[in-house]
């Protein structure tokens, strides 16, 4: 009876191993490699799977997720020959499961290795000014180079994204004051820019106020001149009206003598004015013959009324 027992209880722990040997489940976003015989045999993807006893065996488990690498800092130098510290993190997923189990011992060392080469290689060609704004270009320049290294291992690089780029103190310091100079250099430029603006602004208004001033003067100089020609017209046609009177005068009865005795008038009046001027005088020799003077004037106006 307790022999029995036992064969029972062995017989049971044999189905068990059997079982645990023939029935295996893959969980989602998995894959198992099985070899058969110590050889590779098939991927099992996500499921319920049996295998024959002791002959298949899961040599490899890979998980389809992605993954994130952290790669460790290290000290690359720039092309002006400046050290920096620069890390990352790399984004990858395997594909191809049985390229991965069989394509290379460990991809992921691998890849991490092949990340740090590549972004020595990447910063050691721009120099440390354009590794800040560089970013974008160096991170392709990596992912470009790790997956057409890490393709025959079945493995897919996605992205690389640099963390830090840590210079040395004193170039950090270096960098400092360069900026702070080529702020202090903006300032003064756009200030100058403005003076100078302002200057041209001013020299724009000044000469159109110069200019609004000459033509103002211009007008004013062009009215003042048509009005004293138009007053030098209004006197001449006066003038020339009053001669035609005076001639027109001298034909009708009394007006020789009426011309005569203004004569006459005005002579005397200028005469006084003259004596009043100053002490001393040159008068014409013939001063008193005022008859002689009267009757000129009388054959003068005849004559231009005879014209008229």
């Amino acid at each position: 009876m307790d022999m029995s027992l036992i064969v029972s209880l062995a017989l049971v722990l044999v189905a068990v191993i059997i079982l645990l040997k023939t029935a295996v489940v893959v969980p989602q976003q998995s894959a198992f490699v099985v070899e058969r015989l110590g050889k590779f045999n098939r991927k099992l993807d996500a499921g319920f799977h049996i295998l024959f006893p002791f002959i298949d065996k899961v040599s490899y488990r890979h998980t389809l997720k992605e993954q994130a690498i952290d790669i460790a800092e290290q000290v690359c130098i720039t092309r002006d020959n400046v050290q920096v510290g620069v890390d990352g993190v790399l984004y990858m997923q395997v594909l191809d499961p049985a390229r991965a189990s069989y394509g290379i011992g460990n991809y992921l060392f691998a890849i991490a290795q092949l990340a740090q080469t590549t972004l020595r290689s990447e910063i050691g060609k721009i120099d440390l000014d354009r590794t800040f704004e560089e970013r974008g270009a160096i991170n392709a320049n990596v992912v470009a180079e790790l997956d057409k290294a890490s393709e025959p291992w079945g493995v897919k690089v996605l992205r690389y994204e640099i963390k830090n780029i840590n210079p040395p103190h004193d170039v950090l310091s270096a960098m400092e004051k360069q900026m702070r100079a080529e702020r202090e250099k903006r300032a003064v430029i756009l200030t100058s820019e403005g003076e100078r603006d302002a200057k041209i602004n001013q020299a724009e208004g000044e000469k159109q106020r110069v200019i609004k001033e000459s033509e103002a003067n211009k007008t004013q100089q062009i009215n003042e001149a048509e009005g004293e020609a138009q007053a030098i017209l209004a006197v001449a046609t006066a003038t020339a009206e009053g001669l035609r009177q005076v001639a027109a005068s001298m034909t009708v009865a009394g007006g020789a003598e009426a011309m005569q005795l203004r004569v006459a008038e005005q002579y005397i009046s200028e005469f006084g004015k003259l004596a009043k001027a100053g002490n001393t005088y040159v008068v014409p020799a013939n001063l008193g013959d005022l008859t002689s003077m009267m009757a000129l004037a009388t054959d003068i106006a005849r004559g231009k009324a005879g014209r008229a």
